[in-house]
């Protein structure tokens, strides 16, 4: 069985404004992202924020940490819920593969343009709480290095969206 999750957590420092709630086609980036991995997993939660339309969870250990602690979150609750693996992606992501979890193939595996983006089994969350909590690297490459993660070049980039520059050129590409 596989777990969506949504990273939401961030500060949207370079949007200027809650990017989860800007909207792209009518629709929230949020809800966008909830409905995405709705299509490939059995139950979706949104990590990071209070208020979302699926079940929300906050960052692990705490927030601050970034894309790392939301997946760690993710990670306890598939391991304790009896999940496989998680599937991620944050809530800029858009235009993600039709057939990402083919493309991943065996978890553990990533996007190699965007790490956050992700299949990673439940049975990594001891080596997140080491990542997360020693004193080394807290990126999403080392966790992925620590635990073996392919990277996988997908045959477009999905959009990551960090301004509303980015998600304007997007609604261009989109013709809107």
């Amino acid at each position: 069985m596989i777990l969506g999750a949504v990273l939401a957590g961030g500060q949207s420092s370079r949007f200027g404004s809650d990017k989860a709630i800007a909207e792209f086609q009518g629709r929230t980036l949020l809800a966008r992202a909830v409905d995405t991995l709705s299509g490939w997993c059995e139950h979706v939660v949104v990590i990071g924020r209070e208020t979302a339309p699926a079940p929300t969870l906050p960052d692990w250990p705490g927030p601050g940490l970034g894309p790392l602690a939301g997946i760690a979150a993710a990670l306890h609750l598939a391991r304790d819920e009896g999940y496989d693996m998680v599937l991620t992606c944050g809530v800029d992501s858009l235009d993600l593969p039709e057939n990402l979890p083919d493309l991943l193939g065996a978890a553990p595996a990533f996007l190699a343009t965007q790490p956050v983006i992700g299949l990673w089994p439940a049975s990594a969350v001891a080596a997140i709480e080491a990542v997360l909590k020693g004193e080394g690297r807290h990126s999403m490459l080392h966790f992925a290095e620590t635990i073996g993660a392919r990277a996988v070049n997908a045959p477009a980039n999905p959009a990551n969206i960090n301004t509303p520059a980015d998600l304007a050129a997007l609604e261009t590409r989109h013709g809107l």
